[in-house]
């Protein structure tokens, strides 16, 4: 038996050549069974009467042989059918198909942006890269009139103001947006202050995008109730925004100062999700912390208002993986923004990637989570027990929200793990 060796990298694939005489056995072997199950299925429904006949054998045989013959293909033609009726249903219901670059109705700039592109200087001696291929997420064929709509602006000119129209792309899985040659609208800066100064001021609405937004100022974000992280959070001034993490108003309120003592020190750089108007992060920063807050600009101007404090919005829906390496922070915050709409499988994804860039002894701080039910607080807690978490601080306690009816909320500090 020969042997032929390949090699790829710095390893050698081995594969083993078979002799004709081998292929000839086993050929010989697979006749030789389905002989004897052909005959076996003849002597099984002929009846015994026309054994003596030869002639009748013979027909027999051939009927049988056409009739499994008849049955095999279609068989096979139902297992072709059902393999395409599921790869279709996946494709449905993962939102998942080909986006067709024939199709007249695609923006030319996105089919420029679709196409692959050779290096200009060939094939790249560290990756092997020969072509630059662009990435665009594949639920955007679920919204490609809006997306050819978000891709038709004129190249090397100002981008059209719609902003909320890629923010709805990102809000229905298409990310990240293909948009790339255009210059953002530009609004000027005035009045920011230097750090840290600039933590705590307010500054002109005019420094802010209002485009695709019910609000045009801030006095009308402040009177309402955004989400329930962010009820008054843009007033940095006279609200309960300055008391923040600093000023408990119930036992669920954990202080900051508390939080950073059972990190020993050790909490350095940190990540908040969904972080309102960055408050988290601007108590943080004054403790020398760097919070990194992930937030979208749904109903207010969230990433602009955090920029303008002098911190770092990262504008991040849910439904995208962290673009953080492993282990990378000392400390995670997260409130509401977990609440999934009901959705366990999507929690689940959240909490592992939160696990994944929070290093081994640093803190997850669950910041008065709201439990709708007691269900919903039980699978919350079974799945926080998966993980192996040390349970540092965990409170369970009532709140009176508007209405004057009592909720359910719970808080909690916990400690990743030493996995080995």
């Amino acid at each position: 038996m020969g042997s032929v060796s390949l090699k790829i990298g710095d390893g050698t694939a081995r594969f083993k050549r078979a002799s004709y005489c081998s292929s000839a056995l086993n050929l010989l072997m697979l006749f030789s069974v389905v002989t004897t199950n052909l005959f076996a299925l003849y002597a099984f429904t002929s009846s015994p009467k026309n054994h003596h006949n030869a002639s009748h054998l013979l027909l027999h045989t051939h009927k049988n042989i056409s009739l499994i013959s008849e049955q095999v293909s279609l068989i096979l033609r139902e297992i072709d059918s059902s393999q395409k009726k599921l790869s279709q249903m996946e494709k449905e219901l993962l939102g998942y198909e080909s986006i067709d670059l024939s199709n007249s109705k695609i923006a030319t700039e996105l089919r420029t942006f679709l196409q692959h592109h050779l290096l200009p200087l060939g094939k790249d001696s560290r990756t092997g890269i020969t072509e630059m291929v662009a990435s665009v997420g594949h639920s955007c064929v679920k919204s490609m009139n809006l997306l050819s709509q978000f891709m038709n602006y004129k190249v090397s000119g100002p981008c059209p103001d719609d902003w909320s129209l890629g923010q709805k792309l990102i809000l229905s899985g298409c990310e990240p947006l293909p948009r790339r040659r255009c210059f953002a609208k530009i609004i000027p800066k005035v009045g920011l202050q230097s750090f840290p100064d600039s933590l705590y001021k307010n500054y002109s609405d005019k420094i802010y995008s209002w485009s695709g937004l019910g609000c045009k100022n801030l006095a009308c974000l402040n009177a309402k109730k955004l989400n329930r992280d962010c009820a008054g959070c843009f007033d940095i001034i006279n609200g309960y925004e300055t008391q923040r993490y600093v000023k408990g108003r119930g036992k669920n309120d954990f202080l900051i100062n508390d939080v950073l003592a059972m990190g020993n020190g050790g909490i350095r750089i940190g990540f908040d999700i969904g972080g309102g108007s960055g408050t988290f992060a601007a108590r943080m920063a004054e403790r020398n912390v760097t919070v990194v807050t992930a937030t979208l600009n749904v109903d207010a101007p969230f990433s602009e208002f955090i920029a303008a404090r002098g911190l770092f919005p990262l504008y991040l829906s849910l439904d995208h993986r962290f673009p953080f390496h492993d282990n990378a922070f000392d400390l995670v915050h997260a409130g509401n923004v977990l609440d999934v709409n009901g959705r366990p499988e999507k929690l689940e994804f959240l909490m592992f990637d939160i696990d994944r860039v929070l290093r081994a002894g640093g803190l997850f701080w669950l910041d008065n989570f709201l439990c709708t039910s007691e269900d919903k607080r039980s699978a919350l807690t079974r799945l926080i027990e998966r993980f192996g978490y040390k349970k540092l601080k965990w409170v369970v306690g009532e709140k009176i929200n508007g209405s004057g009816k009592s909720e359910v909320y719970l808080s909690a500090v916990l400690q990743k793990p030493v996995r080995v």
